[in-house]
């Protein structure tokens, strides 16, 4: 079975519903997985935005949330979840506000993507406590065993 990755909230393309994003409850959406291969020690979460500032035109892909050493035997994180509750062990890296923990989707214009990209690594990283994406990506080089993708968009309000 290959690693699933999918949200009770919204649909693989479909919308990200605004209690997610800044203009709801800016909190993160119920994330669910299934078929983490076996071999697998940790698990990483990215989430980001490739379409900022401008989808028409855009310049950098820009983060929303960083998970690090998730345990394999999770399952999943359910909706708003803090750090707190995050999974003992559980790394929170730092997003492109500065700062970490959860971040919605908040487009300046246009309907942007947002990927949430779940890794299986064979081994736990050696980062800390608000490790950047770059710093995140070299850690996991030569350690996925597989990836798994769920893609949602959003566009403001206005």
């Amino acid at each position: 079975m290959a690693l699933v990755l999918v949200s009770p909230a919204f649909v693989h393309e479909g919308a990200i519903p605004a209690a997610y994003t800044c203009q709801g409850g800016d909190r993160s959406p119920p994330l669910e997985w299934r078929g983490v291969p076996t071999g697998t020690r940790a698990l990483a979460l990215v989430v980001d935005d490739p379409d900022a500032p401008d989808p028409a035109a855009p310049k950098v892909v820009w983060v929303h949330w960083l998970l690090a050493n998730l345990p394999p035997t999770c399952k999943g994180l359910p909706g708003g979840v803090s750090p707190t509750e995050l999974p003992r062990g559980t790394v929170s890296g730092r997003n492109d506000w500065k700062r970490t923990g959860y971040g919605g989707p908040c487009p300046p214009v246009g309907r942007h993507r947002y990927f949430f990209r779940l890794f299986a690594l064979d081994s736990p990283l050696s980062v800390t406590e608000g490790v950047s994406r770059t710093e995140l990506d070299q850690a996991m080089r030569g350690h996925v065993i597989e990836s798994a993708v769920l893609m949602g968009t959003y566009e403001k309000a206005r």
